[in-house]
């Protein structure tokens, strides 16, 4: 019993020591055949694009980091994660990068507007009205989306006012001294 299982251990040992294991002497790069090693990849930010547009936003948020530590952090890279966010639904995190991108150039017309979609998202349309004005004016209103955004957040934020008074407010006029009335109410 213990001879068989010495032998079929030395036959594995055999086995495994004619398996290249990429050692000294031989040049297994671990790269698939066709593959150029030396050449330059793919764009993180193209890359990302292309995944957006493909719907794989997880993959696209992995390529626009990739993208941050290639070029560094700047207005395109902050604006491409902070988008990837928003179609990942982290709206916390998406109006965090956003803002910082706008900080960076408070002119870049997609940060404004995806972070007018955040604020949209989160309920909150009268400063997402002020965003997509923005962007509405450094767009010079050429792109019908952003103008589209703005039209909504108007309407959005006119609806809150006029629906927020859940009971009319009962108010009267005083007079109080010679040609002074104040206006008082009983909320």
């Amino acid at each position: 019993m213990i001879r068989r299982y010495l032998t079929a251990l030395a036959g594995i040992s055999l086995l495994a020591a004619c398996q290249p294991t990429g050692g000294l002497g031989t040049s297994d790069t671990r790269t698939p055949p066709g593959v150029d090693a030396r050449a330059d990849g793919e764009d993180g930010l193209i890359v990302g694009h292309r995944l957006m547009e493909a719907g794989e936003y997880e993959l696209a948020l992995k390529s626009y980091l990739r993208a941050a530590s290639e070029v560094g952090v700047n207005v395109d890279v902050l604006s491409a994660i902070g988008s990837a966010n928003l179609r990942l639904g982290r709206l916390g995190q998406a109006e965090q990068i956003l803002r910082r991108a706008i900080k960076e150039d408070p002119t870049f017309v997609p940060a404004l507007n995806n972070l007018g979609v955040v604020l949209m998202e989160q309920g909150k349309p009268a400063e997402a009205r002020l965003i997509f004005q923005q962007a509405f004016a450094q767009d010079s209103g050429q792109t019908d989306s952003i103008r589209e955004n703005l039209r909504l957040a108007i309407a959005q934020s006119e609806a809150n006012v006029i629906q927020d008074p859940q009971e009319e407010p009962n108010f009267s006029l005083v007079r109080r001294g010679q040609g002074q009335f104040v206006l008082l109410s009983q909320l």
